[in-house]
């Protein structure tokens, strides 16, 4: 029997709440109850805010959004709801207990919407691991098999929506950091264009633009409604992307038409061989792609096998990492040393202090000037790429991170599983991890569908005709409600 408190997606709870025929504080509480009954086994919410939950969703100023009353998570890293802990994995703010002085612009969007935040969920120490496994907070656990990874840098907000807890939860992405997790957990996980939501009140930009903000989602529609709740600038952006020419929500059944689609099946610059299930997933995406009418070929954008890439976007996030230390520090009044990080975030930080400024401009300028080279494959005419959103099925516990081991090792290693996903915050386009395969042992395997830059539209109406023609609604992992 279907359960309208984990089996529905947002939207669907949002109607039936629109209906009268279950109440806010109704889907809360059951939200609730799923938390206390799976979260002990996954670790995905380490920050509960169940009173101020209940008491948002019994007010008559419960806002009337879209989606009154839909229960909701956030990811505990940069974006800060007033009042409410923020520790962004790290140790020395839990002890600290540092809490967030007012709501970023994207939470305030979130509220407006009527969304019922419910917790806070689990991510590595700034977000600079592929893996969710901070000192501060131990292993988020994946519910398709507790022994391995749900990614990062969003893996507890993946995994608690995997689970059911919610049906959608907050995530970020700087380097594959909202489709890395929704690869692993088997949800949807959609990166924004750069310029799509606004990082405001306090940045303009993260990363110097590789950054941005979104969610992950167990269907393309909430994807897709939930882009159109927190789209749109707010004063004084340095720049935003243009404005779509319809609802996002709207494209969702909408006719793609015939698309030109190339598919990537080896690792760039062939730097070792693709994993057979990786294979396998972009393979049959492939045929199901030209089922559905489009064209598909093995082609990729050449500039996706210039080496050089890595290193450069090593060089912009060492230097952001040092600033980030610096502020953080600079917010508390207190200097932050070594011993208050783990070793892997250290190394960034030391790293990135050695950086001089010349560095860092050629770094960004390269970027730029290879992002150019990266969107003439789109530029001369084809539509979309599909390539794996990580190199392999999802790794174990500990082999990306998590306690012990060299940093600069660990650091490899997380570049050598992510080789597909950071190309795209370089070039700021949007990407879209589907969960379209699974291995023999039930571990998902997202595809990576990418478009060119401001086409959320049509990466949205081709991702919802997949969902159409190989739904997953159904597939429950292990651990879930």
């Amino acid at each position: 029997m279907s359960d309208p408190y984990s089996d529905l997606d947002a939207t669907g709870q949002a109607d039936l709440v629109r209906r009268k025929e279950i109440s806010p504080r109704e889907l809360v509480d059951a939200a609730i109850t799923r938390i206390e009954k799976l979260n002990p086994k996954i670790n995905a919410v380490i920050i509960p805010l169940f009173e101020k939950a209940r008491a948002l969703a019994d007010s008559p100023d419960l806002p009337d959004g879209p989606f009154r009353g839909v229960p909701f998570l956030l990811k505990d890293l940069v974006s800060t709801s007033a009042g409410d802990p923020n520790h962004n994995g790290m140790q020395f703010l839990k002890k600290l207990g540092f809490v967030g002085p007012a709501d970023s612009f994207i939470i305030t969007r979130f509220r407006l919407a009527g969304l019922v935040i419910v917790g806070r969920t689990n991510t590595p120490e700034l977000g600079l691991a592929g893996t969710t496994e901070p000192l501060a907070y131990g292993p988020t656990r994946n519910p398709w098999n507790p022994a391995h990874s749900t990614g990062g840098s969003s893996g507890g907000s993946a995994a608690a929506v995997a689970a059911r807890l919610v049906p959608a939860a907050s995530a970020s992405d700087g380097g594959g950091s909202i489709r890395i997790p929704a690869s692993e957990c088997g949800i949807v996980g959609l990166k924004p264009t750069r310029g799509r939501i606004s990082l405001g009140p306090v940045a303009g930009e993260f990363w110097h633009g590789l950054a941005t903000e979104g969610v992950v989602s167990r269907s393309v529609r909430d994807s897709a409604a939930l882009l159109d709740v927190v789209s749109g600038p707010m004063p004084g952006d340095p720049y935003f992307a243009p404005p779509p020419e319809r609802p996002f929500a709207a494209e969702v059944g909408r006719d793609a038409g015939k698309l030109r689609i190339g598919l990537m099946t080896r690792e760039p610059n062939n730097r070792r061989p693709l994993h057979p299930e990786c294979v396998k997933a972009v393979e049959s995406a492939g045929r199901l792609l030209e089922s559905l009418g489009h064209r598909v070929e093995l082609s990729y954008p050449a500039a996706y096998d210039e080496a050089e890439m890595t290193s450069h976007f090593t060089t912009v996030v060492l230097a952001h990492t040092a600033q980030a230390i610096d502020m953080i520090g600079a917010l508390v009044g207190r200097e932050v040393k070594p011993e208050d990080v783990e070793p892997y975030t250290w190394h960034f930080v030391a790293d990135g202090r050695k950086v001089t400024a010349r560095e860092y401009i050629t770094a960004a300028e390269w970027l730029q000037s290879w992002s150019r080279r990266m969107a003439s494959w789109w530029a001369e005419g084809h539509d979309l790429l599909v390539t794996p959103t990580i190199s392999e099925p999802p790794p174990l516990l500990g082999d990306l991170g998590g306690p012990g081991g060299d940093p600069r090792k660990t650091w490899l290693r997380n570049l050598e599983v992510i080789p597909f996903t950071p190309p795209f915050n370089v070039t700021g386009q949007p990407g879209i991890s589907l969960p379209l395969h699974w291995t023999r042992e039930e571990l998902p395997v997202g595809v990576h569908l990418v478009a060119a830059y401001a086409r959320e539209d049509l990466l949205i109406r081709v991702a919802a005709q997949l969902e159409r023609a190989a739904p997953w609604a159904g597939r429950k992992p292990p651990l879930s409600a």
